[in-house]
This record gives structure tokens, C-alpha cells and sequence, in this order.
């Protein structure tokens, strides 16, 4: 009786086995063959995988060139492959150690023990060009192949604005469920132009050669080596910034020779209203999500760089009366200070030196006027709204080319309005106004242009592969009025008094073999450092050459103390630096 009931219980332990097992069995070759697991294993692709060695040429996502053509994120390197099995079999090497200038001793040692592709090129000190390629490929050696491999470039320039890709499961599932041919393993675009442009970029195919093996690695079905390609003539797709990998690198350069910490430097091409270059500090690592900043997109007090808002209304107001002296021994509050000791200035020259009681007295009368009056010259001027291209591309009503760019903000509390000490600060640049360094640039270029507002774009187009172009970015002027043409001449007079006055906040300038116009900057920001120094944002904004301007360059070196600050250094040496384009106009012909 015990034993038939014991047979029972055994007979029943193993029918839940076996049903647990044809389950499992079933979860893995039927139900979950392309998702197995949490981590989304596919098992096809790994069963694939398993059986075949392969050289990937190409991952087939899109990629990114400036504004010539050259690439910024990866390039076409010229490559021989060699696969392990030539090992096994004879072949005659030397015609191919001919063609690559190497003793074919050499060639032996690449490839002598290798069990997986080997692929040679000038790492290994081998330069090759794509006619060796070609004469390679004649000799028909089964195995070897001369390719152009698609790598990216080690030390990438503009890092925070392409961004960078990395494996994001969850991300691919959620936003591009119906993308049915992209692997889990499809890479995603972080942050910067990779994430702004990323449904762009998406690969469509890999691009690889492979070949069967068996369980030790022999070739399964002889030596032959499949090539598998996407024949369709318009992907990947390229992205062509507005960037100039030269001046990129120039002004990467500068900021590394002058050791800037937080910061960075933002070139804006005025006539095209473009950007020629930006770059942010501290640099960008993956792993580090602190890093991702880019802070030239970021708002930030902006400092006596404001001033230049006052300066408009005051100008539209008609209180730019040249008449009309301001005590600058006095504070923002009209307290005498002993450490200021500017005299008695008028409205230009105040602005020259930056005096912070002309600009807090002609606050209060411009807000006594209208309540809504700052904030409104600052909309003229494109600080508010944010300054990068936006507009409709294909479905998407809105598409933003640069999304991680703050607006710009000048009140939060309207009860601030009606507080003289609230606008005192708002006037310099302070309290509660956030500007970005883009748009500061975008303001200087709109000055510079004689008023006239336009989105900044970042991308010139979108180009199929075979060339042509998918999208082109139009020109667009930015929404809402504009300051008028008198303004805008007014305010290029005060900027260049900046750097031609004798005791000007930008007289440092007047030795570059290019005219500068321009107003610096610096923003308390309420931290110290760990010696107790107080930390600023130090700024200089402008344009040059002043009598013809090209470009509107704008430096901001961030959360340092005063005397450590190397804005004027940076924007010395940039200037200094452009002066070599020959596009440029010589001050010494104006």
C-alpha cells in the first residue's frame, strides 16, 4: 500500500517536471525566442551569433560632418581583414606582403593563432590607401578581404552638442515599438544632436562580413565569406551641422591652454545666424550624468551683460539723455560706496565702464513708465523665448535642433516690480534673470544686424546617403517684435565704447588686429569655494569686426572666484585666433 502510494507521489513529481520543462522548452524556442529573460535576450540572434564569426564595417547608424563635409563622428578607416581560418589552409602570401610593403613573415604573425578576425591597419603601422584596397581585393585570396571600416573618431570634437549613443532597452521598446527590425542592442542617442536627431539616424541595416563555424570554430560550409549589406541607396542618413571643425578645434584648444573649470565659449555666424562653435566645460563623460550640461544652453545670471536691455528702452524711452550725469560713487541701491570711485559719468560712458547706479536709476524710471517694460525690450531682443531652430519637420509639428536649451526668464514674483531693490538687481543681471549664453550671442548678432531676430540653427540639413537632401533647414526669423533701427545703432555705439573707452570694461581689446564691440559681465552667485572666496559668472559678449561683424562671440567662465577668472583671456585669444580667416576684415581698412 505504501509503495503504490509512494509510485503515486513519484509518477506526480516527475509529470510536473516534465510539464515544467516542455514550459520552459516552449518559453525558448516558441514564445520568447526574441526576448528571453529581463534582459531581453534574443535567442535567434544569439544562436546566430554563436555559429558565425563576422567583421561588423558598418553598424548602419547615421552620422555627423560640419558644415565642409568632415566627419565629426566617425570616419571610413582603410582596413585589411584576415580570418582565422587561413590558418588551416595553404595560401600564398607574398603578392599580398607586396601590396602592403610588409615582409610576408609579417603576415604570418598577424594572423598565427587568431580565432577571431583580425583586421590591420594603422595601428599596426600599416598606412593604406583605397587603391591598395582594390588591388587586395583582385588577388581573390578566400579570407582576406581590404575594406573600408566605419570607426569612430577617438577624441571626438563638440562633445556636448553631437552627444554621444549608448544601449537603452526600455527607451527603443517604449519609443520605437514599431521599429520591429532594430535589435535590443540598437544603440540611442543620449543626449546633444544624437538624442535631437535620433529617429534620423536610426540604422536600417548592418553592414558585415561573416562566415560559419562549427562547435571548434572550422568552417561550417567550406571558406566562403558572405558580405551583407543594405543596398538601399538613401541610408544611413548624414547630418550636416553648421559647425567649423577648424574653429571647433581652435576653440577647444583655447580653453584647454587657459584651463577654464565650468564654462565654455559659444561662436555665433551672424550673417547666416549660425553656430560655428561651442563648446562647454568641464568635458563630457558617459558615466558621469553630472557632465551632461552643455552650459552654453543652460540659463544663467547674466550679470552687466543686462545692462544692454536697459539700454534699449532707455534708448526707446528717450532717457539716453547725453546732458545727464550719474553719481557711480554711489552702489545699485544710491548708497555711497568707498570702494566705487567712478565720478560723476553720462549714459554712454556709464555703459563703458558698467556703473550699476545709471542702470538701477534708469530701471525705476523705465518701469515707472510700464510695469511690463524690461521683460518686453527683453523679448526684443530674442532673450526669452530661446534662440536655437525650431519649427515643423515631417510629422512633428515642433521639432526642436537644439532640446536641451533653457528660455530666459527676467521676473518670477510680480510682486518684484513694485520693490526698488527687486528691480535694482534685475537691472545688473541678477535676482530672478536667467539668460543663456546662446542667446546672449543670439542678442549680440541681432544688435549687430540692426535689429533684426533670427532662430539660430546648429544643423544645416539632413543628406541621404547618395547625397541629396532628406531636409534642409530654412532660415526663420524669431516670433514677436524687434527692437528698431535707431535702437540697434545706439547700442552698437555703447558696445564699441566698451572697448575704445580709456577706462571701458572691454579697453583690453583695443590691441586685437580685429575691432571688437561688446559688454562684459559678472554674476554673483550666492556659493563660495571650500577657501571661502566668493564665486562669480564672468562674462564678455560682443561681436567683431565692429564695423562689419561676422561673427558674435560669447565667453562666460562660470562659479570662479574674480581674480581667477580667464574670460578675457579666452576671448582675446579667439578673436586673435579668427583674425587668420581671410574672410575676415582687417580693422586697420575701417
Amino acid at each position: 500500500m505504501q509503495s503504490a502510494k509512494r509510485l503515486k507521489v513519484l509518477a506526480a513529481v516527475i509529470l510536473i517536471g516534465l510539464t515544467c520543462l516542455t514550459a520552459r522548452m516552449a518559453q525558448i524556442s516558441i514564445f520568447q525566442t526574441e526576448s528571453f529573460t529581463d534582459d531581453s535576450i534574443n535567442l535567434v540572434e544569439e544562436s546566430v551569433r554563436q555559429r558565425t564569426q563576422q567583421v561588423l564595417i558598418d553598424d548602419g547608424r547615421g552620422s555627423f560632418t560640419d558644415k565642409n563635409g568632415e566627419p565629426l563622428t566617425n570616419s571610413s578607416q582603410p582596413v585589411v581583414v584576415f580570418f582565422p581560418f587561413l590558418n588551416k589552409i595553404s595560401w600564398n602570401s607574398e603578392k599580398l606582403a607586396t601590396i602592403l610593403k610588409v615582409p610576408p613573415s609579417k603576415i604570418t604573425e598577424w594572423i598565427e593563432g587568431a580565432v577571431k578576425p583580425v583586421l590591420v591597419g594603422e595601428k599596426e603601422g600599416v598606412e593604406l590607401s583605397q587603391g591598395q584596397l582594390k588591388d587586395i581585393n583582385e588577388l581573390n585570396i578566400p579570407g582576406v578581404f581590404g575594406i573600408l571600416k566605419q570607426s569612430d573618431i577617438p577624441k571626438r570634437l563638440a562633445q556636448h552638442t553631437i552627444g554621444f549613443t549608448s544601449q537603452f532597452p526600455e527607451k527603443l521598446q517604449q519609443q520605437y515599438s514599431e521599429k520591429e527590425h532594430l535589435s535590443l542592442k540598437t544603440k540611442l542617442g543620449i543626449i546633444g544632436l544624437e538624442e535631437a536627431f535620433d529617429e534620423f539616424l536610426l540604422p536600417e541595416t548592418e553592414t558585415k562580413l561573416l562566415y560559419h563555424v562549427d562547435g571548434k570554430g572550422q568552417p561550417l560550409f567550406g571558406v566562403n565569406v558572405k558580405y551583407i549589406a543594405d543596398s538601399n541607396p538613401f541610408f544611413p542618413v548624414t547630418v550636416k551641422t553648421t559647425l567649423s571643425k577648424d574653429i571647433q578645434q581652435i576653440a577647444e584648444d583655447i580653453l584647454i591652454e587657459e584651463k577654464m573649470k565650468k564654462g565654455g565659449l559659444i561662436l555665433l555666424d551672424i550673417q547666416n545666424s549660425e553656430i560655428a562653435a561651442v563648446v562647454s566645460k568641464p568635458d563630457l563623460n558617459p558615466s558621469a550624468e553630472s557632465t551632461y550640461y552643455n552650459h552654453m544652453f543652460q540659463s544663467i545670471f547674466p550679470g552687466s551683460v543686462f545692462k544692454t536691455v536697459i539700454s534699449a528702452a532707455a534708448i526707446q524711452y528717450g532717457l539716453d539723455n547725453p546732458n545727464k550725469n550719474y553719481d557711480c560713487r554711489k552702489n545699485l541701491y544710491g548708497e555711497y560706496d568707498d570702494k566705487l570711485d567712478g565720478g560723476l559719468l553720462g549714459f554712454e560712458e556709464s555703459f563703458a565702464q558698467s556703473c550699476n547706479y545709471t542702470f538701477t536709476s534708469l530701471a525705476q524710471e523705465i518701469m515707472d513708465r510700464d510695469p511690463n517694460s524690461i521683460e518686453e525690450f527683453a523679448g526684443k531682443l530674442g532673450l526669452l523665448e530661446g534662440s536655437g531652430w525650431k519649427g515643423n519637420v515631417f510629422h512633428q509639428a515642433v521639432f526642436q535642433q537644439i532640446t536641451s536649451e533653457d528660455t530666459g526668464t527676467v521676473w518670477e514674483d510680480e510682486a518684484d516690480k513694485s520693490s526698488k531693490k527687486a528691480i535694482a538687481q534685475t537691472a545688473i543681471g541678477q535676482k530672478n534673470v536667467r539668460i543663456s549664453p546662446l542667446s546672449i550671442a543670439n542678442m549680440m548678432a541681432t544688435i549687430a544686424r540692426g535689429g533684426e531676430k533670427k532662430q539660430v540653427k546648429l544643423v544645416d540639413s539632413i543628406q541621404y546617403k547618395n547625397g541629396s537632401a532628406l531636409f534642409s533647414f530654412p532660415d526663420q526669423e524669431m516670433d514677436g517684435e524687434e527692437i528698431d533701427k535707431y535702437t540697434a545703432q545706439k547700442l552698437q555705439q555703447l558696445l564699441k565704447r566698451v572697448v575704445d573707452s580709456p577706462n571701458g570694461t572691454g579697453r583690453r581689446f583695443q590691441s586685437l588686429p580685429l575691432a571688437v564691440s561688446g559688454k562684459s559681465g559678472t554674476a554673483e552667485t550666492g556659493k563660495v569655494n571650500a577657501s571661502g572666496e566668493k564665486l562669480y559668472h564672468k562674462w564678455f559678449a560682443g561681436y567683431f569686426p565692429a564695423s562689419h561683424p561676422q561673427y558674435a562671440l560669447v565667453v562666460v567662465d562660470m562659479d570662479t572666484p574674480a581674480a581667477d577668472a580667464v574670460t578675457n583671456q579666452v576671448f582675446y585669444k579667439m578673436v586673435e585666433k579668427m583674425a587668420d580667416f581671410s574672410t575676415l576684415i582687417d580693422r586697420n581698412n575701417h
